[in-house]
């Protein structure tokens, strides 16, 4: 089923998915972070990703600095999508707001089949960040000790003044976001990491194990914070088989 909202673009369209998988990117990313990804699924996995806005297509829209203001605002979209089974997948950012949406979604009716957190500290483990108050030049310091997909593009003045308020809007969003420590969702969750994540280590991933009711299970690849970058078909495996999914063959 091809979106049709604004917050929700298709990455990997299929006519009779089994499931849906709801992907929500890093801060200052969009659903095309995840183009990668999607094309390293096989069949009967519908691919969605989220787009915020103040970028692409939304760029003349205003950033949202408030994380629940990006969970109410993509929470309608997702749930247009229950009529199949739906997982959520979020990379930093994206995994905090993908747990948002998991605990919103039971009141819509919606029981996700499986939660996955990649990249990011569980919010018990919270700590103080300020980098949205930082100037544009530590910005751009922070986004290059990350690295990832186009970081180098922020060297050009032009282009960093083209991404950096939705950068700093998302980094804004979840660094000012409280989440209860005790706080769950009510399906399987897994959480994803790279062995040298400056931002994320494998015991704060580990800690998320505590904000599921149900079942948990950790997965450490080589790499960074954007460690996905480089192991996409590793990773879908991952998904794929803890979703009952996986193809034949295939294994992490």
């Amino acid at each position: 089923m091809l979106s049709t909202t604004p917050w929700l673009r298709t990455l990997k369209a299929d006519p009779d998915p089994v499931l849906r998988l709801v992907c929500f990117h890093h801060a200052g990313g969009s659903a095309g972070s995840f183009q990668s990804l999607a094309k390293a699924f096989g069949d009967g996995i519908e691919i969605t990703a989220m787009q915020s806005p103040g970028r692409q297509e939304r760029r003349r829209e205003p950033c949202l600095t408030g994380l629940g203001d990006i969970v109410e605002g993509v929470l309608p979209a997702v749930v247009d999508l229950g009529d199949r089974p739906i997982a959520l997948f979020g990379h930093s950012f994206g995994a905090v707001v993908a747990f948002e949406v998991a605990r919103e979604l039971p009141a819509a009716g919606i029981r996700p089949q499986h939660l996955f957190v990649s990249g990011r500290r569980a919010p018990s483990r919270r700590r103080l960040e300020n980098v949205h108050r930082r100037t544009d030049a530590e910005i751009r310091t922070e986004l290059r000790l990350l690295g990832g997909p186009g970081v180098a593009l922020l060297d050009d003045d032009e282009v960093a003044r083209e991404f950096l308020p939705a950068i700093r809007s998302d980094y804004r969003a979840v660094e000012t976001h409280v989440v209860a420590p005790d706080a769950r969702v009510d399906c399987a969750l897994t959480a994803l990491v790279g062995d040298h994540d400056p931002r994320a280590t494998v015991d704060e991933a580990r800690a998320w194990r505590v904000h599921t009711t149900a079942s948990f299970e950790l997965k450490v690849f080589g790499g960074g914070h954007f460690y996905l970058v480089d192991h996409s078909d590793r990773v879908a495996a991952v998904v794929e088989r803890r979703l009952g999914t996986g193809m034949i063959g295939r294994s992490d």
